[in-house]
């Protein structure tokens, strides 16, 4: 069971005045939902209301998401200002996300710069299922994706995101026949149960909404736990992922 997060394990990577870059836990909301359990959202409000003793709410931007059981680096906005900005330089394809995740097996094509489907959520179900790109409601997924190492059984792999649709990674990876290691939503017997899921938010590029300077932050996987601990991601950010691809 995931520990509640309180504000003492709120992980902050960058703060300015207008923007607050941190590292979301896996099976931690990006923003509050259904649920109610403690979400990223809260979590930074009650962190910028002790933090400048501030009367009353504090003002914090969703500008994109992270899926629950994903983990890894998120920018919320801390004006209305900078998360208009934020949410257009995302509409105009100036806000890059990259993820590492661990596949059940190896895809036939190791590289593949735009892996295309089209994508429709059951929201009964809270699934999300390829279908023909003519059926009302289907939206397009756009992902690049390279094989970084693999061995007998799984492999670790950097995806770029070109949209952000609901469950994408997970969905599009298991098209393929190689769903995430832990996804038992859409891995069914092919992965592990009892795992958190093998899919983290690695990088973030984007440029300030105010100075306009380009930011790049980048955080590691937890590299000690399984399955992360049979490959080295550490490497591969350090190395690999500074070239596109």
């Amino acid at each position: 069971m995931t520990k509640a997060l309180t504000v003492e394990d709120l992980n902050i990577v960058y703060e300015d005045n207008h923007i607050i870059v941190v590292v979301k836990p896996q099976n931690i909301p990006a923003c509050p939902d259904e649920t109610g359990d403690p979400d990223m959202i809260s979590i930074i409000k009650d962190y910028l209301i002790k933090t400048y003793d501030k009367k009353g709410d504090a003002y914090v931007g969703l500008v994109h998401r992270l899926d629950r059981p994903t983990g890894g680096v998120m920018v919320y906005a801390k004006t209305s200002k900078a998360a208009a900005r934020l949410s257009e330089s995302i509409r105009n394809g100036e806000f890059d996300k990259r993820y590492f995740a661990i596949l059940m097996g190896t895809p036939r094509e190791k590289q593949v710069n735009y892996l295309t489907h089209y994508l429709k959520k059951d929201v009964e179900r809270n699934m999300v299922y390829v279908a023909p790109m003519s059926e009302e409601g289907a939206k397009k997924a756009v992902l690049s994706y390279k094989i970084l190492e693999e061995n007998a059984t799984m492999s670790l792999v950097d995806i770029k995101l070109f949209t952000g649709r609901s469950h994408q990674i997970r969905v599009q990876m298991s098209t393929l026949g190689t769903p995430l290691f832990g996804d038992q939503k859409y891995g069914g017997d092919k992965t592990p149960a009892g795992y958190n899921l093998a899919l983290w938010a690695v990088e973030l590029k984007f440029l300030h909404p105010v100075s306009k300077e380009k930011m790049m932050f980048r955080v590691y996987p937890p590299c000690e736990d399984v399955p992360w601990k049979f490959f080295d991601p550490k490497r591969f950010l350090a190395i690999s992922i500074r070239n596109e691809y």
